[in-house]
């Protein structure tokens, strides 16, 4: 199978499972099977790139042997009034427990697997049931879908019921994005980290392709001496 048909593919696995996202856009996590969209979309973003170079000195240093490193910061808000008034099914009486426990659930392996583990180790059995991996996707638009690995995960709860359950909190989340180096360019999130690596470059293209043109209407350069260089660029 060509590298497109297998982009398509991946890209067409992918819409299917964010087809489930609510009508309005918003961002969500989706973990295996689990789709986690947020309650409200966060307001700030922040990303964090570092150059992924072939050496630490010399002329390695301009040598990009990969994609960059990146790090995704964000804040998560919940809050159980809100969503007991749109009638999402969450229960006021459960607070925040039941949205805050689905994020958490980014970070706990399998409980069936970790009991069965127990058992088997209890029964003298050495070959245990290794943990499968389950990749986790951020979803911010269409135009960013990228595989993550949640590095840290921090708790503000505030506006305890009578029974102190939390009715409201933020979850700051930073997320390691993974690329196709990290995760193999065959395997799903290596799809799509390669979709967006080529997404980037015919963006990239395009704003050097109208900052051209927009350069030229702007000195009175020749439009053929401008196709020229256009045609240098592509």
């Amino acid at each position: 199978m060509s590298v497109t048909s297998r982009l398509s593919q991946s890209a067409a696995d992918v819409a299917a499972t964010i087809s489930g996202l609510p009508a309005l856009r918003k961002g969500a996590l989706i973990h295996g099977a689990m789709l986690i969209p947020f309650q409200y979309n966060p307001e700030r973003l922040t990303r964090t790139l570092s150059a992924n170079s072939v050496g630490q000195a010399g002329a390695d240093l301009l040598r990009l042997k990969g994609p960059p490193g990146e790090r995704i910061t964000l804040d998560i808000l919940l809050d159980a009034a809100d969503q007991n008034a749109r009638q999402s099914g969450l229960q006021l009486a459960d607070g925040i427990y039941p949205a805050l426990s689905a994020l958490e659930m980014l970070l706990y392996p399998s409980a069936a697997r970790v009991l069965t583990n127990a058992a088997l180790a209890r029964l003298g059995i050495i070959e245990l049931i290794p943990p499968l991996p389950v990749l986790t996707v951020l979803v911010w638009g269409t135009r960013r879908v990228v595989p993550v690995r949640v590095e840290s995960f921090t708790v503000t709860e505030e506006h305890f019921d009578s029974a102190l359950n939390p009715l409201r909190a933020t979850v700051a989340l930073g997320l390691q994005v993974l690329t196709y180096e990290d995760l193999g360019l065959w395997s799903v999130g290596g799809m799509l980290s390669m979709a967006g690596h080529l997404q980037r470059e015919v963006l990239a293209v395009s704003a050097a392709v109208q900052n051209t043109r927009s350069a030229a209407a702007a000195t009175g350069l020749d439009l053929n001496t401008v196709g020229k260089a256009l045609k240098g660029i592509l």
